[in-house]
C-alpha cells in the first residue's frame, strides 16, 4: 500500500501517476467540505440557466467577497472560507511579516485558485537537479486528465502547450482591445523581451461527457456552479471509483516513522481526536509546505532548527485603459485571467517576470467605487477602463521566508517569519517602468499609486523548505523527493522546489508529483 497525504493538485497528481503503475493507494486527507447548505444551493443554480437564478440565491454565493478601497479581499468559494477552515486548529504557526496559508480542504487551494496553467522554462529552473525533459510526460498526463484552455499563439515558443486536445474560451471585448494593441506592436514588443498571449486554463471550455462547459456566467471569482473550473476534489471523486484507491478523510497526520522496511504514519481524527495509525510501504507528502514542514521536521525532532523557503513576490497594480468597450459590465463574460504577459529583459536586472491580465469584474468595480468617494457616479465608467495586472517575481528577486518548529509546553507550532528588504519594491518598480515606458503601445498605462505589494507567501506560490538537489545534504532531499536520511517517504509538493519561478506553480507542482509517483510505483 501507498501512502499519500493529502487530497490537493500534487497529491491527486501523485496518486494518479501510482494507480496507473497498478499500485495500491490509501489517500488521508482532512477532507474538509463546503458547508451542506450552499453545497445543494450550488447544486440548484447548477441545473438552471443564470436567467432562472433568484438575485438572493446568487448574494448567498457571494456574500464576504466585498473590496475595499486599498484592498481586494481574500478570496472566498461560494462565500464560504472552507478552504482555509481549522488550519489555525491543526496546524499552529506564528507568523511574522508573512502569509503561508495552509488548507484542509479536500482538494486543498484547488478549492478556491485561480486556474492559471504554465510549466516552468529550463532557463528559469537552473538550479533544479532535473529539467523538463524529465517533467514534459508528466506535465502532459496532468494536462490531459486536468482539461486545459489554451491557445497557439508566441507564448508557445518560450511555454509548450502539453495538452492534447486544449478548449478555447471567448476573449471579453475589454481583454480584447488590449490584446489588439500588443499585437499591433508585437515585434517591437518582443525585441524588449517580451511575450503575450490568451491566458491558459485549467478549465473545461465545452459540454463533455454529461457536463456543461462555461456559459460566460461572470461567477468564476465566487465560484463556477457548473464545476467548470479544475479542482482536485473532482479527480479524487474519479479514483474512489477505482478498486486500487481508498480515501479516508478526517485524518490529520501529525508524525512518520520509518520501521522495517515500512512507513508507520501517526496522526489523529479531525473531529473526535481520537489516536490514528497507518502502515505504508511508502508515504508521499503532499500536505502544502506548511503541513509538509511541519510535519517533517516533528518526525525528526527538529526543533529550533531554521529552514529557509522560498517565495514568487506577488502584487498587484491597475492599468487604465485609453479606450473603453461599450458595456462591458453587461457582457458576458468569464472573470478569470484573460491574457499572461511574460517579460524577459536583462536590463531590468530581474528574471524573467510573469503577470496575468484581469478584465472587468464586480470585485473591481466595488474597488473603483469606494475609492472614489463623493465622485462615485463616474465609478461605472471607470470601472469599465480598468485591468488589473496580478505579477510574480522569480523567487531569487523575491523575500525569503524562515520556518522553524518551536516548542510550547507539550506542544508545537511552527514559527513563520519573513525577510524583506527595499530592493523588493525597487524589483516590481523596474515591473512597472516596463509597463510605463510601452504605456503608448498597450493604450493603458500603470496606476502606480494603487500598487499592492502582497507579503510573502499571499501568492501562495512558495516551497523549497526540502529542495531537491543531486547529492542532498541535512534538510534536502534527493530527485525523487525523498528528504535526507528516508527511504521511503517521498515530499512530492512544493516543499521541494530548489526555486520558485515566477510562472504559476500549480502545473510544475503536479507534473514533478506525478513523476515522482510514476518512478517510485513499483519500487
Amino acid at each position: 500500500m501507498h501512502c499519500v497525504i493529502g487530497s490537493g493538485p500534487a497529491g491527486v497528481a501523485c496518486a494518479k501517476a501510482l494507480l496507473a503503475r497498478g499500485a495500491r493507494v490509501l489517500m488521508l486527507d482532512a477532507g474538509i467540505e463546503l458547508e451542506t447548505e450552499r453545497a445543494q444551493l450550488v447544486r440548484k443554480l447548477s441545473t438552471l440557466g443564470p436567467s432562472a437564478w433568484l438575485p438572493e440565491e446568487v448574494g448567498t454565493l457571494k456574500n464576504a467577497m466585498e473590496a475595499s478601497s486599498k484592498r481586494i479581499p481574500q478570496k472566498l468559494v461560494f462565500g464560504s472560507d472552507f478552504p482555509y477552515r481549522e488550519a489555525d486548529e491543526h496546524i499552529p504557526r506564528r507568523e511574522s511579516g508573512a502569509s503561508v496559508r495552509p488548507s484542509l480542504a479536500l482538494g486543498g487551494f484547488s478549492t478556491v485558485w485561480g486556474a492559471a496553467m504554465l510549466p516552468y522554462r529550463d532557463e528559469d529552473i537552473r538550479d533544479w537537479p532535473i529539467k523538463n525533459d524529465a517533467l514534459a510526460p508528466h506535465y502532459r498526463a496532468v494536462a490531459n486528465f486536468m482539461g486545459m484552455v489554451a491557445q497557439r499563439d508566441d507564448l508557445e515558443e518560450w511555454f509548450p502547450v502539453y495538452a492534447d486536445n486544449p478548449g478555447t474560451l471567448r476573449t471579453s471585448e475589454q481583454a480584447k482591445r488590449f490584446l489588439y494593441n500588443l499585437q499591433r506592436h508585437r515585434q517591437s514588443l518582443r525585441d524588449s523581451g517580451w511575450r503575450f498571449g490568451r491566458a491558459r486554463l485549467a478549465l473545461r471550455a465545452a459540454d463533455s461527457a454529461g457536463s456543461k462547459g462555461c456559459i460566460y456566467c461572470k461567477m468564476c471569482l465566487y465560484g463556477c456552479p457548473y464545476g467548470c473550473i479544475y479542482n482536485a476534489a473532482g479527480t479524487v471523486s474519479e479514483m474512489r471509483t477505482d478498486k486500487n484507491f481508498t480515501y479516508q478523510r478526517d485524518v490529520v497526520v501529525t508524525q512518520l516513522r520509518e520501521s522495517s522496511g515500512k512507513v508507520i504514519i501517526s496522526g489523529y481524527h479531525r473531529q473526535t481526536r481520537e489516536t490514528l495509525s497507518f502502515e505504508a510501504t511508502r508515504a508521499y507528502l503532499a500536505a502544502g509546505i506548511v503541513p509538509t514542514t511541519q510535519i517533517l521536521l516533528r518526525s525528526q525532532n527538529s526543533y529550533d532548527q531554521p529552514l529557509r523557503a522560498r517565495d514568487s513576490q506577488y502584487y498587484i497594480f491597475p492599468l487604465l485603459t485609453l479606450g473603453r468597450p461599450r458595456e462591458a459590465a453587461e457582457e458576458a463574460a468569464y472573470t478569470l485571467s484573460q491574457l499572461f504577459i511574460e517579460i524577459s529583459r536583462p536590463e531590468m536586472a530581474l528574471r524573467p517576470v510573469h503577470l496575468q491580465i484581469y478584465g472587468y469584474n464586480e470585485i473591481i468595480a466595488q474597488t473603483v467605487r469606494k475609492s472614489l468617494g463623493p465622485l462615485k457616479a463616474l465609478a461605472p465608467m471607470l470601472a469599465e477602463r480598468i485591468l488589473i495586472a496580478q505579477g510574480y517575481l522569480h523567487s531569487n528577486d523575491s523575500s525569503g521566508i524562515e520556518m522553524t518548529l518551536r516548542r510550547s509546553g507539550d506542544k508545537d507550532f511552527l514559527e513563520i517569519t519573513a525577510e524583506t528588504g527595499p530592493e523588493i519594491r525597487r524589483a516590481v518598480g523596474r515591473v512597472m517602468g516596463e509597463f510605463r515606458r510601452n504605456a503608448h503601445k498597450l493604450g493603458a498605462f500603470p496606476l502606480a499609486p494603487m500598487l499592492q505589494l502582497m507579503q510573502p507567501g499571499a501568492g501562495f506560490h512558495s516551497g523549497g523548505t526540502f529542495p531537491m538537489r543531486t547529492h542532498p545534504a541535512e534538510y534536502e532531499s534527493d530527485v525523487l523527493g525523498r528528504p535526507y536520511g528516508w527511504s521511503q517517504v517521498h515530499v512530492v509538493d512544493a516543499s521541494v522546489l530548489p526555486s520558485v519561478p515566477a510562472t504559476t506553480i500549480t502545473f510544475p507542482v503536479m507534473a514533478n508529483a506525478h513523476r515522482i509517483g510514476w518512478e517510485t510505483a513499483n519500487t
